[in-house]
C-alpha cells in the first residue's frame, strides 16, 4: 500500500464519484487535462501542480487492480498481519501521525505491538529493505520533436533525469526509465520513473495510427471536374499530386513514404480532398453558372434517395 493512496482522495482530485465508471473517470480526467496542460497554462506553477495531480489520480484510478487496492486500503486500513488465522488491521490514523493510544505510546507503542503479533516477543524492531515507489512525471514536446529520436532532460523531486525519447513517439505514451524513481530505504530498490508524453497537435497535419498522416486539402470545382496536378506540402517540403477528372469532395489520396519515420518504418500521407465553393460570384460568372446548371437540369444526383 502508498502512504499518498491515504493521503489523497483521487476521486476528489477528478471531481467524480467512488462509483464513476471507467468511462467517466477517462473523461473526467481529458477535461482537466486539457484545462490544466502545461502548453495552456505557460509559467504557471499552480497549474503544473494541478496538472501532476491529475495524471496521478488517473493513472491510479485507470487500473483496474489498483483502484481495487486502493479503495481497500482507504476503507479498511493497513494490513499488517494475522494470528491464529485471524486477520489483524492498524487504524490509518495509528500508522500515520494520528493520536496516541490509551497507554500513551502511540506510533511506538504499535511498532512494539508487532513484535508479538508475530511471535516476535522482546526482539529489538528491524526494519526490512523497502523498495521506492514509482514516480510519475510529465514530458511536453511539439509536433517535429516527436518525430525525431531526442533526448530531453527534466525535473523530478529536484533531480535533473534525462529522457531518451523514441523516434516518432505518439501522444499519451508513457516511457518507463528502471530505477529513476523513488530510492528504496534501508537497502531497497529503488522504483521506476513513468513519463508520460503530450504531444502537441500541428496546424496541418494530424496523426493517425503510429506512422501515417492526415491533411484536408482544398480544390477548387474546376480542378474537381475537369482534373488538375495540384502541391501539397509534406514534412518535408512540397510534393504534387494529381487529381482525376470528376474527383468528388471527401476522395483520398494517397501519398506513399510521406508519412511518419519510424523504427518500424515509414507512413503515408492521406490526403482528403474538400471542395469549395465560391462565396461570391460576378454577374458574369452567375450566368455562366446558371446555364451550365440548366444544361445539366435532367441530372438529379439524389435519384437514389427516391427525391428530386
Amino acid at each position: 500500500m502508498r502512504k499518498e493512496w491515504l493521503e489523497k482522495d483521487y476521486y476528489a482530485t477528478l471531481g467524480v464519484s467512488k462509483t464513476a465508471s471507467n468511462k467517466e473517470v477517462k473523461k473526467a480526467f481529458r477535461k482537466l487535462a486539457r484545462e490544466f496542460h502545461p502548453d495552456n497554462n505557460p509559467d504557471d506553477a499552480v497549474a503544473e501542480a494541478r496538472f501532476k495531480e491529475i495524471n496521478e489520480a488517473y493513472d491510479t484510478l485507470s487500473d483496474s487492480d489498483e483502484r481495487k487496492e486502493y479503495d481497500h486500503a482507504r476503507e479498511m486500513g493497513y494490513f499488517v498481519g494475522d494470528t491464529g488465522g485471524h486477520q489483524q488491521y492498524v487504524r490509518v490514523e495509528d500508522l500515520f501521525g494520528g493520536q496516541p493510544s490509551a497507554g500513551g505510546g502511540g506510533f511506538q507503542d504499535l511498532l512494539g505491538g508487532l513484535g508479538d503479533l508475530f511471535g516476535q516477543g522482546q526482539r529489538q524492531y528491524q526494519p526490512r529493505p523497502a523498495a521506492g515507489r514509482n514516480l510519475q512525471a510529465d514530458l511536453s514536446l511539439t509536433f517535429h520533436e516527436a518525430l525525431a529520436s531526442t533526448t530531453k532532460t527534466i525535473n523530478v523531486d529536484g533531480r535533473r533525469v534525462k529522457v531518451k525519447v523514441p523516434q516518432g513517439i505518439s501522444d499519451g505514451t508513457k516511457v518507463r526509465l528502471a530505477g529513476k524513481g523513488e530510492p528504496g530505504s534501508n537497502g531497497g530498490t529503488a522504483g521506476d520513473l513513468f513519463v508520460r508524453v503530450h504531444v502537441a497537435e500541428h496546424p496541418v497535419f494530424e496523426r493517425t495510427g503510429k506512422r501515417d498522416l492526415k491533411i484536408d486539402v482544398p480544390v477548387t470545382f474546376s480542378e474537381a471536374a475537369l482534373g488538375a496536378v495540384i502541391q501539397v506540402p509534406t514534412l518535408d517540403g512540397v510534393t504534387k499530386i494529381r487529381v482525376p477528372r470528376g474527383t468528388q469532395g471527401g476522395t483520398v489520396m494517397k501519398v506513399s513514404g510521406k508519412g511518419v519515420e519510424t523504427s518500424s518504418g515509414t507512413g503515408d500521407l492521406l490526403a482528403t480532398l474538400r471542395v469549395t465553393v465560391p462565396t461570391e460570384l460576378s454577374a458574369e460568372e452567375r450566368e455562366l453558372l446558371e446555364a451550365f446548371r440548366d444544361e445539366r437540369a435532367p441530372d438529379n444526383p439524389r435519384e437514389h434517395l427516391g427525391v428530386i
